[in-house]
């Protein structure tokens, strides 16, 4: 008789898989949130502006008074 080996899985995996389980929208909800809060147009212009106003950070920041 072959002897199977269940592979381990983390507590933590448990908790997601019963999370996502209990809650099936839920990668649904996270990706909602992702669009409205990071995935947004990148203006090159403003970009390019931030960039070019840059100060240089000294080595030392809290005793360079």
């Amino acid at each position: 008789m072959p002897f199977k080996v269940k592979p381990y899985v983390s507590e933590v995996t448990h908790f997601i898989q019963d999370l996502k389980h209990s809650d099936p929208q839920l990668e649904a909800k996270q990706r909602e949130g992702r669009a409205r809060f990071w995935d947004k147009p990148q203006n090159p212009e403003l970009a390019k502006a931030f960039k070019e106003g840059r100060v240089p950070q000294k080595a030392y920041v809290y005793g360079s008074h």
